[in-house]
């Protein structure tokens, strides 16, 4: 069985979430949070929060055990942008483009070895 968290209007760029992100996928849920616990990257505790609250929707909502979940998935979508103008040389102007992501984390209670067997 799955459960799901998505954290949407993060401000930050996608593309710094998704190098934290592509190193917790297929991990046990307490591994993942004790990497995300030592990380420096700033994406790491949005995603830590994303996680707790995956976990939590599984134990809750489906009665699964917290040591059993792995995470299954998780991706970064980008959200709307924030334009912003700055002064450039020559008179002109330049924008600044301020990203936004939408994270989205789904924990299973099937572990990796479990997906063989049928």
């Amino acid at each position: 069985m799955q459960a799901r968290a998505v954290a949407r209007y993060i401000r930050m760029s996608p593309r710094k979430v998704r190098r934290t992100l592509q190193l917790i996928k297929g991990l046990p849920v307490r591994e993942a949070q004790s990497l995300l616990d030592l990380m420096p990257h700033r994406a790491a505790k949005a995603i830590r929060r994303v996680v707790d609250s995956a976990a939590a929707n599984a134990e809750n909502n489906h009665e699964m055990e917290a040591e059993e979940l792995w995470v299954e998935q998780a991706w970064v979508d980008a959200g709307p942008m924030l334009k912003r103008w700055r002064a450039a040389s020559g008179g002109r102007v330049s924008m600044i483009r301020k990203r936004i992501s939408h994270i989205a984390v789904v924990v299973s209670d099937e572990g990796p070895e479990d997906e063989g067997e049928s």
